[in-house]
């Protein structure tokens, strides 16, 4: 779970580069910019679900907070 994770957080700061990238190179002229924020809030909904998921069937278990 921590690697699927890990992975969707990379591929998400990945999205931002990239929307980033676009956004310099084309002045905002195409829609590679909206293309990749959008790819990003996809890739976060789907990071928070599958988040969700692995708590409710037990893969992630709370640990609170330490002192």
């Amino acid at each position: 779970m921590k690697i699927a994770v890990a992975i969707a957080f990379i591929l998400i700061i990945g999205s931002l580069g990239s929307a980033l990238f676009f956004l310099m190179r084309d002045k905002g002229k195409s829609n590679n910019t909206v293309r990749a924020l959008a790819m990003r809030v996809g890739l976060s909904i789907t990071l928070f679900l599958l988040i969700l998921l692995g708590y409710k069937l037990g893969y992630i278990q709370p640990t609170g907070i330490r002192q």
